[in-house]
């Protein structure tokens, strides 16, 4: 097979009003900036690998070496060696006699609270001291419920325990009071002579005005005073705890917010019925804090997850954070800032919509190089925004990829380290990860893509990048399409002259619906894009045959401001034959005002009843001029335990070789072939679907990126989906993350470098 380079020229495509991004979105390298040092599978550190495991709460121990995590679906206690962050290494778990909630670590001794709690009316808990180094319990003192946080004070003096006693949200649809209440015990330390006394109990009752004999606290933290501040969530409350006295100091509601420009709807919308991002609502929400972290003596940050629907259905959860005075005073509310970099970034959960949104949940505090920081993690959108609050005023700094739910955030000023452990495990799937960030000079590898402000200033919404295709005369200009994660197909104009690139306009193509099945007018499944040299766009739709949410595979010719001007499907007999697997990658070559305008389609996987035989898929060529499809195979490397397919085909600039990705279906450890391919599409005889045989394409290894995509992210993602070559030849690669759904959510967009150097250096 032989390939060349060589610049194909062509028309600039329109080019659309661009948006601008706020510089707050973009880390600022001078003062630092966070990037990935390594991460763990969490299923690593299990004796049964293939079992569910998590990584909930964390803490470390004082040389910032070992992290310990509380693994609630285990019923155990892990430790992992971060003595080097790049290649943090499991070091074994301890088993625990219930289900641990949250640790906390003085000095070489871990406090782990243990839920055993029989039923919801019923609960009961412990508080062990467990000897970190040995790995074994010494001590285990009763507690008076169900505990779920503890804290340790800054002087190692105190520890405070939430004991939740959580309600049954099966019971009375969840509604409070459901007796017993919950309570707040202080632990007075005596770390020199290793003896425990003065447990004491911390009554909560009679403070809310929301159920307000059973109190419901949730998280604690505490400050330099010994001043313990307490989430009361589903009471909607705070409480500020002077743990000398065991009595409350001052209590306040946490009170409601009316936040702007949010999407509080999820549209049963599209053939799979996913909707739409738009961020055009306001709403009013109760804030409900779950985690707390004091930035100093006097002030303090919530995240307000909600977790309550109260009697009229109404649910609580801001989608916010708020910095507080000690005496309640608010001092700052993030209003829907913090859910608009969520969606700038692409990890916005659409299909949480209607509950709380990205739903932040946890909040933490350090100080980093001198910078005063406090991060906020969001348990639905898989990431932690990170902030200087050295003005009082939380300035947004970046926006950190995490496992799936985020449930604890550690800080390590002294290593300059930030550990983010994940809860969600799918042992068949995602697996949970522990994520290590480094502080330092940048500039910031993440994001690899966000987008500029649209419509009213609000971030433009995107997920699921698929196709890429370089613009035929700009140079700083990629074309990408988003898949049917969303309802509504899209083409993106994607600014490459910089880093991180922005997503500057977004085309919307055809409905929401399908219509006419013969000639579809919308519910595309966009998974290519290819630029024309005269203006406008080919798209390549990718057809499913699932029961309920048929519809074709299908080329769809658009004009430069995304209007439909042809459909073109595959023949019926062949259509017929279809699997889920099809359209993917489309590509062009040629003019209409030439009369040899030809498009190329990559059909992701087999389909047997089409007569392809095993380990093969076809390539489709589609002849403008003459309305005619032809065909040819392309040969597909074997994985054992995984599906394999192809996701993108572009045309070089020499007019005749194809990159084509193909890629195994498998994420993270599991991940193995992530592979771009070339074929000479001029060296095979193109045949009528149904001619025996069908001519094989030879394919020449053009650049294994794995170890880039590996190198690039905190987990080697599944879906290495699109291939773009602008027209200075410079090869761009995305990801796609499924819309944040069962998949880790960050999205790599990057260049290989130049033409030469990615496929032929």
């Amino acid at each position: 097979m032989r390939i060349e380079f060589r610049r194909i020229t062509g028309v600039l495509v329109g080019m659309l009003l661009c948006g601008a991004v706020p510089a707050t979105s973009l880390a600022a390298d001078d003062d630092g900036v966070f990037n990935h040092a390594g991460s763990l599978t969490v299923a690593l550190n299990s004796p049964e690998f293939l079992d569910p495991t998590s990584a909930e709460i964390a803490d470390v121990t004082p040389d910032g070496d070992t992290l310990i995590y509380t693994d609630s679906l285990a019923d155990r206690l892990g430790f992992v060696d971060i003595s080097d962050p790049t290649a943090p290494a499991p070091a074994g778990t301890l088993s625990i006699d219930g289900e641990p909630t949250s640790v906390a670590v003085l000095g070489d001794l871990a406090l782990v609270a243990v839920d055993t709690s029989e039923s919801f009316t019923v609960p009961s808990g412990k508080l062990l001291i467990v000897d970190i180094d040995a790995a074994e319990v010494i001590e285990r003192l009763e507690l008076a419920g169900q505990p779920d946080s503890v804290a340790v004070s800054p002087d190692q003096r105190y520890a405070a325990i939430v004991i939740e006693n959580q309600r049954d949200e099966d019971l009375s649809d969840g509604l409070i009071p459901q007796l017993p209440g919950g309570t707040l015990q202080v632990l007075h330390l005596k770390p020199h002579n290793k003896s425990w006394h003065d447990l004491r109990t911390v009554d909560l009752t009679g403070l809310a005005t929301t159920a307000p004999d059973d109190p419901e606290p949730e998280f604690v933290d505490i400050n330099a005073r010994n001043e313990a501040v307490v989430s009361l969530q589903e009471n909607n409350w705070l409480a500020v705890v002077d743990l000398r006295s065991a009595k409350v100091r001052s209590d306040f509601s946490a009170g409601s917010v009316t936040v702007e420009d949010v999407d509080a709807t999820e549209e049963s919308a599209g053939p799979q019925g996913n909707g739409i991002i738009d961020p055009s609502e306001t709403i009013t929400r109760r804030r409900e804090p779950d985690g707390v972290a004091w930035i100093d003596k006097d002030t303090f940050a919530t995240a307000n997850e909600g977790d309550y629907a109260d009697e009229n259905g109404d649910e609580g959860g801001s989608r916010s954070f708020t910095l507080w005075n000690r005496d309640g005073t608010i001092e700052y509310e993030s209003g829907a800032s913090f859910e608009h970099e969520v969606i700038r970034h692409g990890h916005y959960p659409e299909g949480r919509s209607e509950n709380k949104g990205s739903e932040p949940e946890g909040v933490e505090f350090g100080v980093f190089d001198g910078r005063p920081l406090l991060f906020v993690g969001s348990e639905r959108a898989n990431v932690v925004g990170v902030y200087d609050v050295s003005s009082g005023t939380p300035e947004f700094v970046q926006l950190l990829p995490t496992g799936i739910g985020p449930e604890g955030l550690k800080a390590v000023p002294g290593r300059n380290l930030l550990a983010v452990t994940s809860e969600e495990d799918d042992p068949a799937g995602v697996r949970a990860l522990i994520t290590l960030w480094r502080y330092g000079a940048g500039p910031a590898r993440y994001p690899y893509l966000v987008s500029a402000d649209g419509n009213g200033g609000v971030p433009i919404p995107w997920v699921a990048m698929s196709g890429l295709s370089g613009d035929p005369d700009d140079a700083d200009t990629v074309w990408a399409v988003s898949d049917s994660f969303l309802a509504q197909a899209y083409a993106y104009r994607v600014d490459v002259s910089g880093e991180p690139a922005v997503i500057r306009e977004r085309i919307p193509v055809g409905g929401l619906e399908i219509g006419d099945p013969a000639d579809p007018s919308g519910g595309f499944d966009f998974e290519g894009v290819a630029a024309r040299p005269e203006g406008g766009f080919w798209f390549a739709s990718e057809g499913r045959v699932n029961v309920g949410s048929a519809r074709p595979n299908v080329l769809v010719r658009t004009d430069d401001s995304g209007a439909i001007e042809h459909t073109v499907l595959l023949p019926q007999a062949l259509a017929a034959n279809a699997t889920s697997s099809g359209f993917e990658g489309v590509a062009v070559t040629g003019s209409e005002d030439a009369g040899d305008e030809t498009v190329y389609v990559a059909i992701q996987g087999r389909w047997s009843a089409s007569g392809d035989p095993a380990n093969t898929t076809k390539i489709g060529r589609y002849d403008v001029a003459t309305d005619t499809w032809t065909f040819a195979r392309y040969p597909l490397e074997t994985v054992a335990g995984a599906t394999v397919g192809l996701s993108e085909i572009t045309i070089l600039p020499d007019g005749h070789t194809a990159a084509i990705v193909e890629r195994d279906n498998q994420i993270g450890l599991n991940a193995q072939l992530k592979r771009i391919y070339g074929i000479d599409l001029d060296e095979v005889e193109w045949k009528p679907f149904d001619s025996t045989p069908l001519d094989v394409f030879e394919k020449t290894l053009l650049n294994d990126v794995r170890a880039e995509l590996d190198e690039r992210s905190i987990s080697v993602p599944d879906k290495l989906e699109g291939v773009g070559i602008t027209s200075d030849e410079r090869v761009f690669l995305a990801t796609d993350n499924d819309g944040v759904d069962a998949n880790y959510g960050e999205t790599l967009f990057f260049s290989l470098g130049a033409l030469d150097m990615a496929f032929g250096g």
